[in-house]
Protein backbone atom coordinates (compact mmCIF):
# COMPACT_ATOMS: atom_id res chain seq x y z
CA UNK A 1 0.00 0.00 0.00
CA UNK A 2 1.37 3.42 -0.87
CA UNK A 3 2.37 6.05 1.91
CA UNK A 4 -0.03 8.47 0.79
CA UNK A 5 -3.05 7.29 -0.87
CA UNK A 6 -4.60 9.48 -3.88
CA UNK A 7 -8.09 9.92 -3.69
CA UNK A 8 -10.26 11.69 -6.68
CA UNK A 9 -13.34 13.06 -5.36
CA UNK A 10 -16.38 13.61 -8.04
CA UNK A 11 -19.27 15.49 -5.95
CA UNK A 12 -21.97 17.32 -6.70
CA UNK A 13 -21.92 20.04 -4.64
CA UNK A 14 -19.73 21.98 -1.66
CA UNK A 15 -21.50 19.97 0.92
CA UNK A 16 -20.60 16.88 -0.50
CA UNK A 17 -16.88 17.96 -1.25
CA UNK A 18 -16.71 19.02 2.94
CA UNK A 19 -18.28 16.17 4.29
CA UNK A 20 -16.83 13.71 2.25
CA UNK A 21 -13.16 15.04 2.34
CA UNK A 22 -13.31 15.38 6.66
CA UNK A 23 -14.90 11.74 6.20
CA UNK A 24 -12.26 10.09 3.83
CA UNK A 25 -9.24 11.84 6.01
CA UNK A 26 -11.04 10.06 9.02
CA UNK A 27 -11.59 6.56 7.69
CA UNK A 28 -8.15 6.89 6.08
CA UNK A 29 -6.36 8.03 9.56
CA UNK A 30 -8.11 4.95 11.15
CA UNK A 31 -5.93 3.18 9.26
CA UNK A 32 -2.86 4.71 10.02
CA UNK A 33 -2.98 6.08 6.23
CA UNK A 34 -2.57 9.69 4.74
CA UNK A 35 -4.45 11.07 1.88
CA UNK A 36 -4.21 13.30 -0.78
CA UNK A 37 -7.68 13.98 -2.01
CA UNK A 38 -7.91 15.94 -5.10
CA UNK A 39 -11.62 17.63 -5.94
CA UNK A 40 -12.29 16.66 -9.67
CA UNK A 41 -15.81 18.28 -10.00
CA UNK A 42 -17.40 21.21 -11.90
CA UNK A 43 -20.07 21.40 -9.28
CA UNK A 44 -23.44 22.33 -10.30
CA UNK A 45 -25.74 18.78 -9.24
CA UNK A 46 -25.45 15.16 -9.99
CA UNK A 47 -26.13 15.60 -13.77
CA UNK A 48 -23.27 18.13 -14.06
CA UNK A 49 -20.91 15.97 -11.75
CA UNK A 50 -22.07 12.59 -14.13
CA UNK A 51 -21.28 14.55 -17.03
CA UNK A 52 -17.80 15.60 -15.65
CA UNK A 53 -17.21 12.21 -14.52
CA UNK A 54 -17.09 10.89 -17.70
CA UNK A 55 -15.07 13.57 -19.31
CA UNK A 56 -12.84 12.41 -16.56
CA UNK A 57 -12.38 9.08 -17.28
CA UNK A 58 -12.13 9.64 -21.18
CA UNK A 59 -8.92 11.92 -20.00
CA UNK A 60 -7.38 9.64 -17.78
CA UNK A 61 -7.69 6.54 -20.77
CA UNK A 62 -6.31 8.47 -22.82
CA UNK A 63 -3.29 9.04 -20.95
CA UNK A 64 -3.57 13.14 -20.46
CA UNK A 65 -0.78 14.74 -19.03
CA UNK A 66 -1.25 15.57 -15.08
CA UNK A 67 -4.55 12.72 -14.48
CA UNK A 68 -3.47 9.37 -13.28
CA UNK A 69 -5.43 6.92 -11.77
CA UNK A 70 -6.34 7.45 -8.33
CA UNK A 71 -5.82 4.53 -5.91
CA UNK A 72 -9.53 5.61 -4.73
CA UNK A 73 -12.38 6.89 -6.62
CA UNK A 74 -15.17 8.34 -4.88
CA UNK A 75 -17.78 9.20 -6.48
CA UNK A 76 -21.13 11.18 -4.61
CA UNK A 77 -24.59 12.25 -5.20
CA UNK A 78 -27.43 12.84 -3.40
CA UNK A 79 -30.45 9.82 -3.92
CA UNK A 80 -33.08 13.00 -4.80
CA UNK A 81 -35.82 10.69 -3.54
CA UNK A 82 -34.75 7.85 -5.88
CA UNK A 83 -34.50 4.45 -4.38
CA UNK A 84 -30.98 4.11 -2.85
CA UNK A 85 -30.04 1.24 -5.10
CA UNK A 86 -31.60 2.40 -8.62
CA UNK A 87 -29.41 6.14 -7.61
CA UNK A 88 -26.20 4.10 -7.00
CA UNK A 89 -26.19 2.03 -9.43
CA UNK A 90 -26.45 5.17 -12.18
CA UNK A 91 -23.54 6.08 -10.74
CA UNK A 92 -21.73 2.32 -10.27
CA UNK A 93 -22.85 1.79 -14.43
CA UNK A 94 -20.71 5.48 -15.23
CA UNK A 95 -17.43 4.29 -13.63
CA UNK A 96 -15.05 2.45 -16.66
CA UNK A 97 -14.14 -0.49 -13.86
CA UNK A 98 -11.39 -1.52 -16.30
CA UNK A 99 -9.60 2.08 -15.34
CA UNK A 100 -10.92 2.45 -11.68
CA UNK A 101 -10.82 -0.80 -10.59
CA UNK A 102 -11.55 0.19 -6.95
CA UNK A 103 -14.12 2.94 -5.96
CA UNK A 104 -16.45 4.00 -3.55
CA UNK A 105 -20.07 5.32 -4.47
CA UNK A 106 -21.69 7.58 -1.77
CA UNK A 107 -25.55 8.63 -2.19
CA UNK A 108 -26.91 9.92 0.58
CA UNK A 109 -30.32 9.70 0.95
CA UNK A 110 -32.28 12.41 0.40
CA UNK A 111 -29.63 14.55 0.55
CA UNK A 112 -26.28 15.46 2.00
CA UNK A 113 -27.21 17.72 4.85
CA UNK A 114 -28.88 14.48 6.55
CA UNK A 115 -25.45 12.98 6.72
CA UNK A 116 -24.07 16.45 8.81
CA UNK A 117 -27.33 15.36 11.20
CA UNK A 118 -26.49 12.04 11.61
CA UNK A 119 -25.39 12.25 15.05
CA UNK A 120 -27.27 14.63 17.13
CA UNK A 121 -25.17 13.87 19.98
CA UNK A 122 -22.02 15.10 18.31
CA UNK A 123 -23.51 17.95 16.70
CA UNK A 124 -24.71 19.52 19.83
CA UNK A 125 -21.39 19.17 21.12
CA UNK A 126 -19.76 20.96 17.97
CA UNK A 127 -22.57 23.14 17.33
CA UNK A 128 -24.46 23.76 20.46
CA UNK A 129 -27.77 22.55 19.54
CA UNK A 130 -29.80 19.39 18.86
CA UNK A 131 -30.68 19.53 15.36
CA UNK A 132 -33.92 17.62 15.14
CA UNK A 133 -33.42 16.21 11.46
CA UNK A 134 -36.89 14.31 11.79
CA UNK A 135 -38.27 11.95 9.61
CA UNK A 136 -37.44 11.24 6.32
CA UNK A 137 -39.09 13.36 3.33
CA UNK A 138 -38.52 13.59 -0.06
CA UNK A 139 -38.61 17.75 -0.21
CA UNK A 140 -36.20 19.94 -1.91
CA UNK A 141 -33.75 22.03 0.47
CA UNK A 142 -35.54 20.88 3.51
CA UNK A 143 -32.57 19.36 4.89
CA UNK A 144 -30.64 22.11 3.53
CA UNK A 145 -32.55 24.65 6.03
CA UNK A 146 -32.35 22.80 8.38
CA UNK A 147 -29.07 22.55 8.77
CA UNK A 148 -28.65 26.37 8.29
CA UNK A 149 -31.53 26.79 10.87
CA UNK A 150 -29.15 24.93 13.44
CA UNK A 151 -26.15 26.28 13.20
CA UNK A 152 -28.26 29.78 13.95
CA UNK A 153 -29.86 28.20 16.93
CA UNK A 154 -26.39 27.42 17.84
CA UNK A 155 -25.38 30.90 17.91
CA UNK A 156 -23.46 30.90 14.60
CA UNK A 157 -23.74 32.89 12.20
CA UNK A 158 -24.07 30.85 8.63
CA UNK A 159 -21.57 31.84 6.38
CA UNK A 160 -21.68 28.46 4.22
CA UNK A 161 -25.04 27.24 5.58
CA UNK A 162 -23.32 24.90 8.10
CA UNK A 163 -20.78 23.01 5.69
CA UNK A 164 -18.18 24.92 7.32
CA UNK A 165 -18.78 22.78 10.46
CA UNK A 166 -18.02 19.22 8.27
CA UNK A 167 -14.54 18.67 9.45
CA UNK A 168 -15.36 18.99 13.17
CA UNK A 169 -18.57 17.08 13.26
CA UNK A 170 -16.81 14.35 11.39
CA UNK A 171 -13.95 14.46 13.83
CA UNK A 172 -16.67 14.26 16.76
CA UNK A 173 -19.19 11.65 15.33
CA UNK A 174 -19.95 8.21 16.32
CA UNK A 175 -19.64 6.56 12.98
CA UNK A 176 -21.73 3.68 14.43
CA UNK A 177 -24.38 5.83 16.09
CA UNK A 178 -24.22 8.31 12.79
CA UNK A 179 -24.80 4.79 10.21
CA UNK A 180 -27.26 3.54 12.54
CA UNK A 181 -29.34 6.41 11.92
CA UNK A 182 -28.38 6.98 8.32
CA UNK A 183 -27.97 3.82 6.14
CA UNK A 184 -26.72 5.21 3.18
CA UNK A 185 -23.83 6.72 5.74
CA UNK A 186 -23.18 3.20 6.80
CA UNK A 187 -22.91 1.77 2.91
CA UNK A 188 -20.38 5.06 1.87
CA UNK A 189 -18.25 4.12 5.03
CA UNK A 190 -18.38 0.28 4.50
CA UNK A 191 -17.43 1.15 0.83
CA UNK A 192 -14.32 3.17 1.81
CA UNK A 193 -13.37 0.60 4.11
CA UNK A 194 -13.41 -2.47 1.62
CA UNK A 195 -11.44 0.15 -1.10
CA UNK A 196 -8.55 0.67 1.28
CA UNK A 197 -8.47 -3.25 1.94
CA UNK A 198 -8.02 -3.16 -2.33
CA UNK A 199 -5.26 -0.80 -2.53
Amino acid sequence: MPDILMVDLFAEDRAHEAFLDALIRRLLSEESQKAMIKPRSALGGHGKMLTELEAYQKAVRGHQPGLDVPDILVVARDTNCERFARARQTVTDKIEQTVFPVFAIACPDPHIERWYLADPTSFQHVVGTDPRPGRRKCKRDLYKRKLADAVRKGGHPSTLEGIEFAPDLVKAMDLYRAGRNESSLQHFIDDFRQAIVLV
